[in-house]
């Protein structure tokens, strides 16, 4: 890639062509749980400054940070029936961004019809909140599987890591470097804190592939000893363009979606959004009745990475890469086909949106937005461990609530009845 190129396929402010294709998708800025107790959340995405926040109405808005009057952050602003008013002279704003009252202007000015700032819709799916930053008409929300199952267990890991979201999804799309920084790599980290151990995800591989389908692109994976028929290689699992991976379960009774919001140019919101799905008729704890959100960590205290475990040794990859990845100057092999195919279908839907088109997976027909049951393998190798060892090995051990999710799943009949 030219440097042109790269600067192309990595800036998403608004204005940019990744900005304004980025802009015709919905994103989470929160989990509903965090304004349970606070009205206001500080939100950046795609290089604006914006603020999340509940009325006493209980309606959410997402509008531009800095009031218009003298620039004051609206995070601290005072919530009203239907608005937020700025703490500092108490202009008030609705959910549009239109300020509605000036208290110390005459009665008779027409001032604040004047006065109106960014303001975005949002809406609520899946215990998260998510919001559109683009032209109207908005799509609409995709209502993906994981979103949208019931009677399922939610626990969502979050991390803001100092990168751009770009190389983030290239990764999503390399497969075979699960062989090497999750299978050799994994087992050389713990033979050398003394846990021998050997793990599926150093399996060969024999070959992959890579087809695009109606949300993003499906890839597929043959391992060493695997037949044709194996699930890694007749379904595989999708990418969802632009900025979401799900991943299989392996039978494991769960959805788990990463998604990586591009907050700006060298920022990124990774969520680990994960359901569980227990059997009909299971009674759910109550510490696992709630969305539970936790931060994941990724450097030890002396500013190293912790690589003991999957998404770590993920994060050391795509950290180390520099806040934006320098892809004039790599070296792509006949494995990274998955890679180029991203990189393609993101120029080219770049292109429809400057000819006025919507670009791939966005959705305007109600009726295709019912249910979206995303092709995934069910018995994926990768997860052929047992429910404890994955949990433990991925970001999930992390989890406040871990140790609940693996008993309740240890016995029989949870395991979404089978």
């Amino acid at each position: 890639m030219t440097t042109g190129q790269n600067e192309t396929l990595t800036r998403v402010g608004p204005g940019t062509p990744m900005g304004e294709l980025l802009r015709r998708y919905w994103f989470p800025v929160a989990a509903e749980v965090e304004l349970e107790r606070k009205w206001t959340k500080r939100v950046r995405l795609l290089g604006e400054d914006l603020v999340l926040y509940r009325d006493r109405s209980g309606n959410l808005g997402l509008i531009a940070e800095k009031c218009p009057h003298r620039g004051v952050s609206l995070v601290y602003g005072i919530p009203e029936d239907e608005g937020i008013r700025c703490p500092y002279h108490g202009w008030c704003f609705n959910h549009t961004g239109q300020c509605t009252d000036q208290p110390n202007e005459p009665q008779q000015s027409t001032f604040k019809q004047r006065i109106r700032m960014s303001g975005y819709p949002v809406q609520k799916l899946g215990g998260l909140i998510f919001a559109y930053l683009g032209p109207e008409p908005a799509p609409l929300l995709p209502r993906y599987d994981a979103f949208v199952a019931e009677n399922a267990i939610r626990v969502v890991g979050q991390a803001v890591l100092p990168v751009n979201f770009l190389q983030i999804m290239e990764n999503s799309l390399d497969p075979e470097h699960t062989e090497w920084l999750h299978g050799h790599y994994h087992e050389f980290i713990h033979n050398e804190l003394g846990d021998e151990v050997q793990v599926a995800f150093s399996r060969h591989h024999v070959k992959t592939a890579f087809d695009v389908f109606e949300y993003g692109i499906i890839k597929r994976r043959l391992l060493e000893g695997q037949s044709e028929d194996s699930d890694d290689w007749r379904i595989g699992h999708p990418v969802v363009f632009p900025y979401i991976l799900a991943v299989g379960s392996g039978g494991l009774g769960t959805y788990a979606f990463q998604m990586r919001v591009p907050i700006d140019d060298t920022h990124t919101w990774h969520v680990w959004y994960n359901a569980y799905i227990p059997g009909e008729g299971v009674e759910i704890p109550e510490s696992l009745q709630k969305l539970c959100l936790y931060e994941v960590p990724w450097r030890h205290p002396d500013g190293e990475f912790i690589t003991d475990y999957i998404d770590g040794q993920d994060i050391m990859t795509w950290v180390t890469q520099g806040a934006i990845a320098d892809r004039s100057d790599e070296h792509l092999g006949t494995t990274d086909k998955g890679i180029i195919l991203l990189r393609k279908l993101y120029a080219e839907q770049i292109n429809k949106v400057r000819q006025g088109i919507d670009p791939l997976g966005v959705i305007r027909d109600p009726a295709k937005n019912t249910i979206i049951n995303l092709p995934l393998e069910r018995k994926k190798h990768h997860f052929s461990e047992g429910f404890e060892s994955v949990t433990m090995r991925f970001q999930t051990r992390h989890c406040p609530v871990a140790k609940d999710l693996i008993d309740l799943f240890a016995n029989p009949g949870v395991l979404n009845g089978q």
